[in-house]
């Protein structure tokens, strides 16, 4: 649903429309007002009552007066003691025409109503005397004329007199105006009896007394006889039932002026507490009818603005959690009703925060501004439904200049770099994104935290506004909350003045530390500063697990050439990009191609992981901002800065968020992993090399593991390898029509060496794979080499100790077979043939089926007796020191073995080793041999 714009149901006044309003317009002047020559809305008293809402405060106040002056009871003296521009003037002005009487009172808007209440049907008409002490001068007095008779006027109270009955009242003091001492109490009752109904209001008392100097007369009298004049005053009020005084007395001893006006006032305050009522006129809730009654001539649509009304009402309850409490209640229906068309908001910054600056008057300072925001939003058409704290228009100079005048100096960068105007940070921002340049996110938010929190000072506990008054300001129905709290988070990164903390925002004429961060931030270079930190940074995320060697934005010189599997980490001027040219791709393919001027052989032995082309200019700020504020943090504990404390926390918060997103930064950059690879097809060639590319999930916990992971899954690495896949790598490249042989070194290596062959993890994987295969006859025999046709050390379908060495062979199975069987022939072939005893051999007895279980005696010419059963065997040998790892290798299989096959043999296998130098071995070499020897367990290891 469409909400119908707050200016096609709410119209200004003209003088609001066109721009023409005086500050002076807006302030009563009761004096002028008395002679005659205010301005209509004041002079008139049917425009005056027209304008003027009467408050609760201020209907009691003329009730009291009415039955004052009918003699029904009543207060006699009133003191309007309020902050300044509370009301005062407005009130006793109310009074004036009110008991003066010169328009009939059912003529005046709501006084028909207070003189019901009052019981009073009709109002006498009274005299008036205005004690003006602002207008009135203690040592100039003025002459006033009765007909012919002049007279020169020197005192309050020959003024008061002459008011109320020209030369014949004056009279009465004549000769106490003449001597500048009080007439005393019995004078002024006098005085007052024969003109009452009277009313006496006297405005701006102590602007007057304290022009006196202690001990000093001057013709309007001295300090102390105006002091007894009020005294006498208030004391002879109470003598005439139909008389009454009205006085107003600033609040605050800073209103009071200097010295002499503070000691005024307490004196002032102390007589007229002896007698008088106090009266506050003006609350924050009757505000709001007092501003649109003087802003707004009309509400044309009664029923359109109820809607507005209740659609807001509705919008606040359907989002309860994002705003406060208050707007859960009912009664803010009516509040927005009694603002309307200004939001409630507006009222509560401006009467709770601004009325606490010095020069801000509660009401004409209000009426003043809100007349300037409107008549700008009024030319600008704005079409808000309601006009609210987002809505004031601070990038016109007038409503600019007219709100920071209240402010102290230092504010007009502050609103024109952060918070609303073309080069202002907030119009910067929503208009690189248009999803918070739609609503104006920024500006508005950065309006409603300037109007929440610019009144405030430093020396404030507790600063700022809340988030949910900041949307409160900001947010219409129809919107999302969420769009305002993103605005603000962007604020709260971008903006120099706009301060954070506790969930409160604020603004500060001193540029926040962020300015200072930013400043910092120009200072780094990539090469010499960002690039070393995001290094140490990758460092930190990376274990080495699977990898031999990680390799972080290392030159292709540093990165090794051998058998280990290595992870290159390559720098971030050389980012992936899925499209278009990458240079990730440029400079792995030099590292993979070449070892510094050297080519590289050990190709297969490399993986690489590579920045996001698009993510890298923002890792670099974040790198930036980042170092910036670690040295800032530094220079706080070193004293190098004097921040206050609030703003050293902030620092340290600012550098830890800053690390977290650093950290969260690189895992969401660093997530390509590139591998090389080539297709080949036996007899075909090779192809180009090709690079492929997976993406690591920067969410994973541990980073190392998520490389393993991607890894493994799409078979980049083997880290388990079935027998079975091995005997198809080797029939496919190793295994010849004319060699049914290979080196399982050279499989190994070549493994390491081509893109086309698998990238096994290590050679312990490879070495497992053969001892898997080696239990069966389905895939290789082993050799550990092969002399004139015969293999040395064969193996086929049993398990057997493998040493990867340069002797080691892999023998295609069905050749393997083929040498078994031929093995097993030659063996059985070799072996002598059984003889059992004959008949003459056992004494002529035939041989019998019985004994053929027996076993037979072997022979190999004259039958010899059984021997007994040996039971031990020793063994010596001596090994070539160059040939040792092959020569113990066969003494494994070939002797030990035929132990350790055995149940119950308990094999013992002790190595004496002796070496001798002509010259001596050095201390580097004993101590080597010996850590080594320590380590192996050795009984004991010496040199001599």
């Amino acid at each position: 649903m469409t909400l119908k714009p707050w200016r096609e149901i709410a119209v200004p006044h003209e003088d609001v429309l066109k721009g023409t309003f005086q500050q002076a317009e807006f302030a009563a002047d009761l004096s002028r007002v008395h002679d005659g020559t205010a301005t209509p809305e004041y002079q008139n008293p049917a425009l005056f009552f027209q304008r003027t809402f009467i408050t609760e405060g201020m209907r009691l106040l003329l009730d009291s007066v009415v039955k004052r002056l009918s003699g029904q009871g009543g207060d006699p003296v009133i003191q309007l003691q309020t902050a300044f521009g509370g009301g005062k003037t407005h009130t006793m002005l109310a009074v004036y025409h009110l008991a003066k009487g010169e328009v009939q009172a059912s003529d005046l808007p709501g006084v028909p109503a207070i003189l019901d209440a009052a019981g009073v049907t009709e109002l006498p008409r009274a005299r008036i005397a205005v004690l003006d002490g602002i207008k009135s001068s203690p040592n100039q007095p003025p002459i006033r004329q009765d007909g012919d008779t002049k007279q020169a006027i020197r005192t309050l109270w020959g003024d008061l007199a002459w008011q109320l009955g020209k030369a014949e009242g004056y009279a009465l003091v004549a000769d106490a105006d003449s001597s500048g001492t009080s007439p005393g109490k019995a004078v002024l009752e006098t005085l007052l009896s024969r003109y009452a109904p009277c009313v006496i209001l006297i405005d701006e008392l102590v602007a007057y007394v304290r022009q006196f100097e202690e001990g000093k007369t001057l013709t309007g009298g001295s300090f102390d006889s105006n002091l007894s004049f009020v005294q006498a005053l208030t004391e002879a009020l109470k003598a005439v039932p139909t008389a009454v005084l009205l006085a107003s007395l600033p609040e605050s001893d800073k209103e009071a002026g200097s010295q002499r006006g503070v000691k005024a006032l307490a004196a002032l305050a102390h007589y007229f507490g002896r007698i008088q009522a106090l009266w506050k006129p003006v609350g924050t809730e009757e505000a709001f009818e007092i501003v649109r009654r003087r802003l707004f001539s009309s509400i044309n649509d009664k029923l359109a603005a109820e809607t507005v009304c209740r659609a807001f009402a509705d919008y606040y309850t359907a989002n309860s959690d994002d705003f406060p409490r208050e707007t859960q209640e009912s009664r803010y229906f009516d509040r927005l009703m009694h603002a309307y068309p200004i939001h409630p908001e507006v009222f509560d910054r401006l009467y709770e925060d601004w009325s606490s600056l010095d020069n801000f008057q509660r009401t004409r300072g209000v009426l003043k501004l809100m007349a300037k925001v409107i008549h700008r939003l009024w030319d600008k058409n704005d079409k808000d439904p309601l006009i609210m704290p987002g809505s004031f228009p601070l990038d016109d100079a007038n409503t600019r200049n007219e709100v920071i005048y209240y402010l102290p100096q230092g504010w007009d960068p502050v609103v024109e770099r952060d918070i609303d105007g073309e080069r202002a940070e907030t119009t910067e921002i929503e208009n690189k994104d248009t999803r918070l340049g739609s609503v104006q996110a920024c500006r508005r938010s950065a309006r409603a935290v300037f109007l929440g929190s610019a009144p405030t000072t430093a020396n404030q506990m507790v600063r700022g506004l809340e988030l949910e008054r900041i949307v409160l300001g900001v947010a219409q129905p129809g919107q999302q909350v969420g769009i305002y709290k993103d605005a603000l988070r962007r604020l709260s990164d971008r903006l120099h003045y706009l301060n954070s903390g506790n969930n409160r925002f604020w603004f500060d004429t001193r540029p926040n530390l962020r300015r200072e961060m930013e400043e910092r931030k120009r200072r780094f270079q990539d090469k010499e500063d960002v690039f070393p930190a995001i290094r140490d940074r990758v460092q930190k995320s990376f274990a080495t697990g699977v990898f031999g060697g990680i390799h972080v934005f290392t030159a292709s010189g540093d990165v090794p050439d051998d058998w280990q599997l290595r992870l290159v980490v390559l720098p971030p001027d050389a980012a992936f990009s899925r499209s278009g040219q990458s240079l990730a791709i440029e400079r792995a393919t030099e590292i993979l191609k070449a070892r510094g001027d050297q080519p590289r052989f050990k190709q297969n032995r490399l993986i690489f992981i590579a920045a996001d082309y698009d993510s890298v200019s923002r890792l670099k700020d974040q790198v930036r901002s980042t170092l910036a504020w670690q040295s800032i943090v530094s220079d706080i504990k070193e004293m190098k800065l004097n921040l206050d404390q609030f703003q050293s926390r902030q620092a340290s918060k600012s550098f830890e968020d800053a690390n977290d997103a650093l950290r969260r930064m690189i895992r969401e950059t660093y997530k390509w992993m590139v591998a090389p690879m080539q297709e080949a097809r036996p007899g075909k060639g090779l192809s180009e090399i090709q690079w492929e590319h997976f993406q690591v999930n920067p969410g994973a916990q541990n980073l190392s593991q998520e490389i393993e992971r991607v890894l493994k899954e799409n078979e980049l690495l083997i880290t388990e390898w079935a027998p079975v896949h091995l005997t198809k790598v080797l029939k496919d490249w190793f295994w010849k029509d004319d060699s049914k042989d290979t080196s399982a070194l050279n499989v190994w290596q070549q493994s390491c060496q081509q893109l086309y062959l698998p990238r096994i993890k290590d050679d312990t994987a490879f070495q497992h794979t053969m001892a898997v295969g080696a239990e069966s006859r389905d895939f290789f025999g082993f050799a550990q080499g092969k002399e004139d046709g015969r293999y040395v050390g064969f193996s086929f379908g049993k398990r057997t100790s493998l040493f990867l060495d340069s002797s080691l062979l892999l023998i295609e199975p069905v050749a393997a077979a083929g040498y078994a069987e031929a093995q097993k022939a030659a063996d059985d072939a070799a072996r002598p043939t059984p003889v059992y005893p004959t008949a003459s051999d056992t004494g002529d007895k035939p041989h019998r089926a019985e004994d053929s279980g027996k076993p037979p005696i072997y022979t190999s010419g004259d039958a010899a007796a059984p021997q007994p059963a040996k039971k031990q065997f020793y063994a010596s040998i001596e090994l070539d020191a160059i040939q040792a790892k092959k020569q113990f290798a066969d003494l494994v299989d070939e002797v030990i073995m035929q132990f350790t096959a055995r149940p119950g043999v308990k094999v013992k296998i002790a190595i004496e080793i002796q070496a001798e130098s002509a010259i001596g071995f050095d201390d580097g070499m004993q101590r080597a041999v010996k850590e080594n020897c320590n380590v192996l367990r050795f009984k004991n290891a010496e040199f001599e």
